[in-house]
């Protein structure tokens, strides 16, 4: 039987260089949005997305003046939109090539942006109720521990900031991925929630996803996505789904998959 030496410490460095590929390789993530696309939001014209739907309306109506941390949200997309639709903006995250993309739009197009190398689970570089916003779309599941996340966002928010985040529906984690059963059309329950790579998958199939250099990813529980927010002191205030455009597992078909919250840290 193979044997695996892989861990949760090894995790947030194996991502980082996965993402850092990622970004080289010129993944939907690691597109920096056009020259067009800025102008347009130096006029007022903008848009970001959490999940692929567009933002509820009042969740980020006007962002001129305001400060806004990108979370895990590098790429050269949604950062220099917001900067251009006039945000002081700081992007943290732990890929290197990604967020050289997001320097290399603010070079291109005149933007003021701040670009911090992290792990969401640790804020500590930025200082207490320094941000109005943070824009935390889908990249929770490449973390261990998500109340940790949560807890460093109520941290650095002001009173009366929001958090709005993007992330999947647990129930994309639970079933067998064999090619075989989807196009059989079944779906076959075969891991418990919370899920995790480094703990669900055998030591071979690890060692495939190593050898392969894709991320290792996390199956987070509602409890831990939404009930984690409230814990840390934040107050939901909006909720929204989105269906998968471009399905890649057969519940994906079914029911939308991705899941937007809007919290709000009290006054």
């Amino acid at each position: 039987m193979m044997t695996s030496h892989f861990s949760f410490s090894n995790v947030y460095h194996h991502n980082q260089a996965v993402w850092d590929r990622m970004a080289r390789e010129n993944c939907d993530w690691s597109r920096p949005v056009t020259t067009e696309s800025i102008e347009a939001a130096r006029k007022g014209q903008w848009r970001v997305q959490l999940i692929p739907s567009d933002l509820p309306s009042g969740w980020l109506d006007d962002v001129n003046g305001m400060r806004v941390l990108c979370l895990a949200a590098s790429g050269g997309q949604q950062a220099p939109v917001l900067a251009a639709a006039g945000a002081e903006v700081v992007v943290l995250d732990a890929s290197r090539e990604q967020l050289a993309l997001d320097e290399m739009v603010a070079k291109r197009d005149n933007l003021v942006l701040k670009t911090v190398l992290g792990d969401m689970q640790d804020l500590s570089a930025l200082e207490d109720e320094s941000f109005d916003f943070i824009f935390h779309p889908v990249s929770n599941l490449y973390t261990p521990d998500i109340r940790k996340v949560w807890a460093e966002c109520f941290r650095v928010l002001r009173k009366g900031g929001k958090l709005l985040s993007g992330f999947y529906n647990p129930v994309v984690f639970v079933f067998d991925r064999s090619p075989e059963l989807a196009r059989r059309g079944l779906m076959k329950p075969v891991f418990t929630l919370p899920y995790a790579d480094i703990t669900d998958l055998d030591a071979e199939e690890i060692n495939r996803k190593l050898a392969r250099n894709e991320a290792f990813v996390f199956g987070h529980s509602l409890a831990e996505q939404i009930s984690g927010q409230l814990e840390a002191g934040l107050i939901l205030m909006g909720f929204d789904e989105a269906f998968q455009p471009a399905p890649r597992f057969l519940i994906d078909k079914y029911m939308p998959t991705f899941i937007a919250t809007c919290s709000v840290k009290p006054v």
